[in-house]
Order: structure tokens, then C-alpha cells, then sequence
């Protein structure tokens, strides 16, 4: 399913353009639809519900021989396993903690992969989000966060989630990056004319 429309695609673009005229920083936005397939999580839950099936059978009016028991519990593994693959399942059985450390991951891979760190004056910053995982995190290089603390994009990071959650990513988008651009501008205003990074919304299917 496509993620944003073009015009949304264009906004956002020009939303950079826009306030990179206002600051020396250098701005890239990256959304990914997941940040793993996670193909083991189907897999394991159902082989854990799966290894109860003779205990509850054995406590069942049923009597059954052990190769019905054996026949009953493979079925069920063989069920759960496609029921837990269907995405709205799988990421509800999911610990956040274990979605958060790989989006996060992909997060670190998408800022070397796209050179933000190798800006000029190493003034880039990328705001990535996993629309999957609901994970939103903003990455900036040092001469951005000797200028900037944590906390404050944290409030940014925070909202942006919400937004996520809630279905509104575009939105949310738009959002964060006008409270970031007056961020960069307080911190960083403008003294040159550059373009180091593209302005575009990269997308990782």
C-alpha cells in the first residue's frame, strides 16, 4: 500500500526546501512501511501454544489416542502459524522493546547509507520513522547536537509517534518539520546557500 500520495510526497519536499532556506542545517527525511519481516514470531508463538495441546486434551472428557493427540497439535501449529502471520496479528505479538531496537537499527543504517553524517560542517539531521513499528526517531550529526539537546527533539520525536499511531504519518510529518526547522533556525540561522542532501522523502518498502 502506498504510504503517501504524490502531492503529499511533493509538500513535504518543498516543506524541507522551505525551511533549509532558513538554517544551515541539512535535512533528510526516510520512512520505512516495516523495519523486519520478523518471520520467527509466527513461528515461535504458535509452537509455544501448540506444546499445551496434549496437556489440555488429556484434562478434556475426550478420549483420544496419541496419534489424534499428535494430529490435533500439528493442525493447531499449522493454524496459529498463519493466523499469526497476518501483520495487524504479528505486530500486536510483538515486544515493543524488540520492534524499537530494530527500527532504531535501520534508523543508524539509513543515516550512513544516505551520508548525513559526511555533510560539510556536519550539521545533518534525519528524521526517520517506521510506520510498522509506529517508531519515530530523529538523528542529528555532532554540529547539530553541540547546538541542540536531546530533550528537545525528544518533544518533537513524542508528538510525531502520536501522529503514527493515529494513522495522520503525513501529518505528523508536516508537523515535525516545521517545530524542527525553528529549532535549526533559533540554532543554526542561515549564512549560505547550499544543498548537500536531497530534499526528497526517501521510502523503504
Amino acid at each position: 500500500m502506498k504510504l503517501f500520495t504524490n502531492e503529499q510526497l511533493q509538500t513535504i519536499s518543498q516543506t524541507i526546501s522551505d525551511m533549509e532556506k532558513t538554517t544551515d542545517a541539512e535535512l533528510m527525511t526516510v520512512v520505512a512501511t516495516k523495519a523486519d519481516d520478523y518471520y520467527f514470531v509466527p513461528t515461535l508463538w504458535a509452537a509455544i501454544i501448540a506444546l499445551f495441546v496434549p496437556a489440555i486434551l488429556t484434562i478434556t472428557p475426550l478420549w483420544l489416542e496419541l496419534t489424534d493427540i499428535l494430529w490435533v497439535q500439528l493442525s493447531t501449529f499449522i493454524i496459529l502459524t498463519l493466523i499469526f502471520r497476518i501483520p495487524a496479528i504479528k505486530y500486536r505479538l510483538l515486544p515493543k522493546a524488540v520492534k524499537y531496537r530494530r527500527a532504531s537499527l535501520v534508523a543508524r543504517e539509513q543515516f550512513l547509507a544516505n551520508g548525513i553524517h559526511r555533510t560539510k560542517q556536519h550539521l545533518g539531521v534525519m528524521i526517520f520513522v517506521c510506520e510498522a513499528e509506529h517508531y519515530v526517531e530523529i538523528l542529528t550529526d555532532y554540529g547539530i547536537s553541540d547546538c541542540i539537546s536531546d530533550e528537545a527533539w525528544q518533544s518533537l520525536v513524542r508528538d510525531f509517534t502520536k501522529d503514527v499511531k493515529a494513522g495522520r504519518t503525513f501529518e505528523g510529518f508536516i508537523q515535525c518539520l516545521e517545530q524542527s526547522g525553528k529549532l535549526l533556525a533559533n540554532a543554526l540561522p542561515y549564512t549560505e546557500d547550499k544543498n548537500e542532501l536531497p530534499n526528497c522523502l526517501v521510502v523503504i518498502d
